[in-house]
Order: C-alpha cells, then structure tokens, then sequence
C-alpha cells in the first residue's frame, strides 16, 4: 500500500511516516499543499494523509483541487484542528475521513486499511479474489485455507494486483510501488517476481490468477468474471482486447 503523507513539521511527518513503514506501507512525503497535488497528479497513491495547518495553501484547498482535477484518492485528514465546522468543510470538500491528534497508531493504520478497502471495492478486512484471500491487517495470504508464504516484495505486487483487481499494471508502476524511485533495479526484476509469486500461488492451488498482457503488464483476473473480460489499463479507460491475454 503506498501512502502520501502530507506534513509540514519535519519532526511529525518522520514520526508518522516510522508508524506505517513498520505497518509494511511504502510512504512519500510532501510539505506543502503545492507538491502534494503536484504528487498526486503524478503517481498513484492508495491514500493521501493530509495535514490543514501547511504553510502554502490550506488542506482543504488541497482536498478541493485534489477533486477539482479528478482524482479520486481517498483522503484521510490528520490534524490537531478539532472544530465541527472545520470537520464539515473537508468533508464538503471531499475528505474521506478526519482523525484529531494526537491519535493512537492502531486506529490510524486499521482506518487506512479501512478507508483503502471501500475505495477498491471491498467492504471486509480480507480482499478475496477466486480462491485467494489476503488479510491487510495481518498480510496473511490464503488459498482455499491454504497459507502460503511470500517475502515482503511478493506481497506488496500481489496486493497491488488485489486492490486493482482487473487493471493492467505496468511493471514500472510496480516499480515505484515498491522502491518509490530509490534505487529502483532494472525493470525484469518485476518478472522475476511475478515468476516466483504464480509458482508459489500454483503450489497452493491458485492457477492462472495473474495474466500478462504482453507489452503492457499484469493483471489480477476472478476466475468468476471468465477469461474473456476487458482488463483496463491503469493510465487509460480503453479496455485492452481479450485477444492480448495469455499466460506467461
């Protein structure tokens, strides 16, 4: 889960951005309200944790032009602002949630999950795909009952597969999911992971989960939905032909 912290205290934002890396969520952060919607227009959070004390712009003129420019990430606000009216404004404005600090870090990290969970479409804690379910909270994975055993990389693709069940991902967006532009290693990386994660899900008893779609990336189909569906790409709203799917 890749996560965009807004927060202009230094001292703050390393605190919080600690708490959910240890919760296994890879963090950016901006500082003022400008570089956050310029962020969020450029890569693709699963939620933004925004502050409205910024020294450039409110938070709420964040949410606004978050919405404004279409994009639908959900927002979390965390601020030490605790009026009604403010709390009204936000939401109004788009906000998802509000939580006032100081705050205690297991409600923080289960309302992420929470509010992450009802924006992909799912409204329990396991996000379930055919016979494979992962739990956000415990990052257990399952096959039929079956646990299965994935190192922290294999977990984070799955999981992106997950969320955006039925989107092409890229394998550079894999890339950034997961070394956030640091020290990113060469892109067939990812096909080593892919590789690795479709045997170990094969051995559990989940078969051809992950397609590939040759020239643009992988995708996460339900059996249930048939092999003839369109899967949409992640930067485009055009269907990709049925005829592109294959097994790698």
């Amino acid at each position: 889960m890749r996560v965009l912290l807004v927060e202009d205290d230094l001292t703050t934002a390393r605190g919080i951005s600690l708490m959910l890396k240890q919760s296994s969520m890879i963090v950016d952060t901006a500082d003022t309200g400008e570089e956050a919607v310029e962020l969020a227009r450029l890569y693709d959070y699963d939620i933004v944790i925004l502050d409205l004390m910024l020294p450039d712009i409110d938070g709420s003129e964040v949410v606004r032009r978050l919405r404004a420019a279409r994009i639908e990430t959900p927002v979390l606000i965390l601020s030490g602002v605790s009026r009604p009216q403010t709390k009204v404004k936000v939401f109004g404005m788009g906000a998802d949630d509000f939580i006032t600090k100081p705050f205690d870090q297991q409600e923080l990290v289960a309302r992420i999950q929470a509010i992450v969970r009802r924006a992909k479409g799912f409204s329990q804690p396991t996000l379930s795909v055919g016979p494979l379910n992962l739990n956000l909270g415990s990052r257990e994975v399952t096959v039929a009952g079956r646990t299965v055993h994935l190192t922290g990389k294999e977990y984070a693709i799955l999981e992106l597969l997950a969320l955006r069940k039925g989107v092409v991902m890229t394998k550079e967006a894999f890339l950034n999911h997961l070394y956030g532009g640091i020290d990113e290693p060469e892109v067939k990386i990812i096909d080593v992971f892919i590789c690795k994660l479709r045997k170990k899900l094969a051995q559990a008893g989940a078969t051809d989960l992950i397609g590939t779609v040759w020239g643009r990336g992988y995708v996460l189909r339900d059996p249930a939905s048939g092999r003839g569906s369109a899967w949409q790409p992640a930067s485009a709203g055009a269907p990709a032909p049925a005829a592109d799917m294959r097994a790698a």
